[in-house]
């Protein structure tokens, strides 16, 4: 389904799906920053910095990557984001169960999620992009009948900003993330990269990476409120907590390159996933510049509500009451030196 200003976008073809359905790439542009988006899982394919020739995230021109391996990669992910221990929660006073894909764990609203769904381009033009998913009532395990909406801007001089909303016509969960890996220096490792995290506790995490429930002071390589140079031996999967609920757009994040790109990231979300991506090993499909990706590689930096919230008393809660609108806004802002 094609809206608004379609007719101005800058639209091509980008392949298509194993169901048959065409896939379409959407290039964004303002300023000094260029950004490709799919319809597929409303991907972030590619960012450009004009200046710095090279990709600063981690995708591939080839949709079979996305539809296999790199099924995360750049996209959004729900609709429940991050982990739900034993793929069940209790939801309007009914235990629900989840097709789990991790183990015993629902991860990313599972194997279904909307990281693999297509999406249907709502409006978009020269630098915007709204996307449009609807999930049916019992989809996965989730009551509701649920739209969700993806809107990509870029604004001048290099600012991307993801606004992402969902309606339900029943109780249900809802935790969004963009889940892009960044790397800042086109290279093949992130050791070297300098991380900032305006976090002064975060969730440990047990066994299947699922919390705890304590929430703990941040303290060695986890307290990252000055900035640390990452070396890759620091092992984050880890949920930083930003505040206790959604909040106005606060800057949190700033990763900055050894090559001199700088990312600046804000959000209106709670938490803040760390991922260091030591489990990367993509052998059978090339990314950018036909590289294919492995180990540390990139770093997921995934703005969202904390992990496992239907099971951890005390944690923001993610339930979408039937009438309200769940909102997110992230702003990704790029600089070099």
């Amino acid at each position: 389904m094609w809206g608004l200003g379609v007719a101005e976008a800058d639209i091509t073809n980008f392949g298509t799906a194993s169901d048959g359905q065409a896939v379409q790439h959407i290039t964004l542009r303002a300023g000094g920053l260029t950004v490709s988006v799919l319809t597929w899982g409303a991907v972030v394919q590619d960012v450009r910095l004009a200046g710095a020739d090279w990709p600063l995230t981690l995708g591939s021109p080839d949709l079979a990557a996305y539809e296999g391996p790199m099924e995360y990669f750049g996209a959004v992910v729900g609709p429940v984001a991050n982990r739900i221990g034993g793929a069940r929660a209790e939801i309007g006073g009914r235990l629900c169960r989840f097709p789990a894909n991790e183990g015993k764990t629902l991860l990313h609203g599972g194997k279904r999620g909307t990281q693999v769904r297509h999406w249907d381009v709502v409006a978009a033009g020269v630098d915007f992009v709204t996307l449009r998913l609807a999930l049916a009532g019992g989809d996965q395990g989730f009551p509701g009948n649920r739209v969700i909406t993806a809107s990509y801007r870029v604004t001048a001089p290099a600012s991307l900003t993801l606004e992402l909303t969902a309606t339900s016509d029943a109780e249900t969960l809802m935790n969004l993330a963009n889940h892009s890996y960044w790397n800042l220096d086109g290279t093949g490792v992130m050791a070297g990269h300098r991380l900032r995290v305006a976090a002064d506790t975060y969730t440990p995490a047990r066994e299947g990476l699922l919390p705890t429930g304590e929430r703990r002071a941040v303290h060695d390589a986890f307290d990252l409120r000055a900035g640390r140079v990452i070396d890759g031996t620091e092992g984050y999967d880890h949920n930083f907590c930003l505040a206790d609920g959604v909040r106005p757009l606060t800057g949190v994040a700033e990763l900055t390159g050894r090559a001199g790109v700088r990312l600046r990231i804000a959000t209106t979300e709670p938490g803040f996933q760390v991922y260091d991506g030591a489990f990367l090993n993509i052998p059978d499909h090339p990314g950018h510049g036909g590289v294919c990706y492995s180990r540390h590689q990139g770093m997921a930096l995934e703005a969202q509500h904390w992990p496992d919230t239907p099971n951890q008393c005390g944690f923001p809660p993610i339930t979408l009451a039937p009438g309200a609108t769940y909102r997110q806004k992230t702003r990704w802002c790029f600089s070099r030196r």
